[in-house]
């Protein structure tokens, strides 16, 4: 995922949000985070907060839901009627609501950086441009998706299609229209500080809606220059959803094919049966980031491990990777651990510069270990079995911690304090954290030990990670901690689901336009060793990996690449685990 940099006026919204009011007040406008709840109006807590609990209280439903329903089962009782449809239906609910409230605190994912950069009257002036425009392309999404809860409605007649308990499909599918005009209103406003700014955005949206709407018989001539305008607006700092599914809209527009496509294809991805996995693990990092696990984690591996040269080092790699395992976002390992970790390796005589990139680099660390999400998602895209991806990324993972571990000996100082190894301090840390110290295997158990489907063993992760910050160590209040985690999880993992949604259907014009057939052909046309279609593989993937963020980058490149390795011979486990590792490089 891109992280924002941290230079004022161009860092992360929580950085923006944690500055004194002097600092806020002097940044752009553009830039200022959104207001604080307490500094909202009294309508608008209202409705921030019923937002709030409805996206809560379906990620809390994703996590129940299959649990209750395997209880059941292994008690010979009736199961839950149709738990399996409304749990997938919630992870599209989580996905557009997420990305409705990430659009609310200014926190969408975007590509480019080039605004921080600019100064003054130009950034403004870039940040409307790209908002703006931005807008108009999720507003043209929300008319796609009321076409296709439309023809939804259509098709089924007098009686409509049933989720369960007697709820309409057509009901929940409104999420995909309601969620995309919601991100749209929220891109527009944000577009400016100013009433002039804003009049102008939603100008620029109802001119795009329009022009998409009721534009001309023939919009193959428009195509390039809306791509252009469309790469502007990347450049000047669009969100990447808006990149990819601007991208598909234009091209299919272009083309003459109903734009209604594109929803279907996310509608169709966010509501794979395996998909709900991707929240529940990440809502397990999520617990365990928010509460007390990082001190505890971090005093065991300092207490077994840093009383040596290297040690430092070795903690800083081996806590990262535990917990990018399950967050699948180095930017919250960074958040959850920087604070404690770099204080430790100034300690240990590091210089600076070598301790925050060896901080920054274990931080991703974790991608290759099981239940990381690429992992999961990569599974699910080039259709292998999750269990194999997951064994397949154990020892290479293992091989980049060790050589994580080994510049860290080189990089720090050649000689540290020695001092005796206490085990019994040791063993009382250890002790302390033993609840967080059994979660992989909790859920690597579940997973591999045949009684719970990989959707199960998310949710007997989530909810074991949330047991144990909540009632063991009591580290999150029941309702306001619990409430806080599942919020924040649900505003990511909604902005990286509108991605997947999006970049599926820009794939899928791939496909329909033969581009993995054409690849394929000029590929093999020009390359007959298996090794330097490899060689040039991974060089390309770095490339990719310097400019996609990973989750876009599987949904996009992964259908391509899977039938070149068939020709050659390559086994999908195998490049499955060279595209992440690559993917991992090219992003540090």
């Amino acid at each position: 995922m891109t992280e924002e940099p941290a230079e004022l006026g161009s860092g992360s919204h929580a950085e923006r949000a944690a500055l004194p009011p002097a600092h806020c007040a002097a940044l752009p406008p553009a830039q200022r985070p959104a207001l604080p709840p307490a500094q909202r109006p009294a309508l608008l807590r209202a409705a921030y907060l019923l937002e709030n609990t409805v996206l809560a209280l379906s990620l809390a439903g994703i996590a129940i839901l299959p649990v209750a329903e395997m209880i059941l089962r292994a008690t010979g009782a009736a199961g839950i009627p149709g738990s399996s449809a409304v749990t997938q239906h919630l992870v599209l609910v989580v996905g557009m609501l997420g990305g409705a409230v990430a659009a609310r605190e200014r926190r969408m994912l975007a590509l480019s950086t080039v605004d921080a950069f600019l100064k003054g009257a130009w950034k403004t002036g870039a940040h409307l441009v790209a908002h703006a425009l931005a807008a108009g392309v999720a507003a043209w999404l929300a008319v796609a998706g009321w076409m296709f809860v439309a023809d939804e409605r259509a098709a089924s007649g007098d009686v409509a299609r049933e989720l369960a308990w007697g709820i309409p499909l057509w009901v929940v599918q409104l999420a995909l229209p309601v969620g995309f005009a919601l991100v749209a209103a929220r891109l527009a406003w944000a577009a400016s500080e100013r009433w002039k700014g804003r009049v102008i955005a939603f100008a620029i949206v109802t001119l795009v809606i329009a022009l998409g709407v009721f534009g001309p018989e023939d919009p193959s001539n428009l195509v390039t220059p809306a791509l252009v305008l469309l790469g502007l607006a990347t450049l000047l700092g669009a969100p990447i959803f808006v990149t990819l599914g601007g991208a598909a809209l234009i091209l299919f527009w272009g083309d003459g094919e109903p734009i209604a496509s594109i929803p279907i294809d996310h509608y169709r991805l966010v509501t794979n049966p395996s998909l709900a996995s991707i929240p529940l693990f990440t809502l397990a990092g999520y617990f365990l980031a928010e509460g007390g696990a990082s001190t505890r984690l971090l005093a065991v591996f300092q207490a077994w491990f840093t009383g040596f040269r290297g040690g430092p080092a070795l903690v800083t790699a081996l806590v990262c990777a535990f917990f990018t395992s399950f967050t699948g976002a180095s930017g919250v390992t960074i958040l959850a651990l920087g604070g404690l970790l770099l204080p430790i390796l100034l300690a240990a005589g590091y210089r600076e510069r070598a301790a925050l990139g060896l901080l920054t680099g274990a931080s991703s660390l974790g991608m290759l270990f099981p239940p990381c999400l690429p992992l999961v998602l990569y599974a699910i895209v080039a259709q292998v079995p999750m269990r194999d991806m997951f064994l397949g990324g154990i020892v290479p993972g293992i091989v980049l911690v060790i050589a994580t571990v080994a510049w860290g000996i080189r990089a720090g100082p050649p000689l540290v304090e020695r001092r005796p190894f206490d085990f019994a301090a040791a063993r009382r840390a250890a002790w302390d954290a033993k609840w967080e110290l059994a979660l992989p295997f909790v859920a690597i158990g579940a997973l591999f030990g045949g009684f719970a489907t990989p959707v199960e063993a998310a949710c007997i992760t989530a909810l074991y990670a949330a047991f144990t910050q909540i009632v063991v160590h009591r580290d999150l209040s029941p309702i306001r901690g619990a409430g806080k985690v599942l919020v924040e999880c649900g505003l990511v993992i909604g902005g990286v689901l509108m991605i997947l949604g999006v970049a599926l259907a820009f794939t899928n014009w791939l496909v329909l336009e033969d581009v993995p057939t054409l690849l394929l052909e000029s590929v093999t046309a020009r390359i007959d060793s298996k090794w330097v279609f490899l060689l040039l593989l991974n060089v390309f993937l770095l490339a990719v990996g310097c400019l996609m963020d990973v989750f876009s980058a599987i949904v996009v490149v992964v259908p391509l690449i899977v039938p070149l390795g068939e020709h050659y011979g390559i086994e999908p486990i195998h490049l499955g685990i060279l595209f992440l590792a690559n993917l991992e490089l090219g992003y540090l």
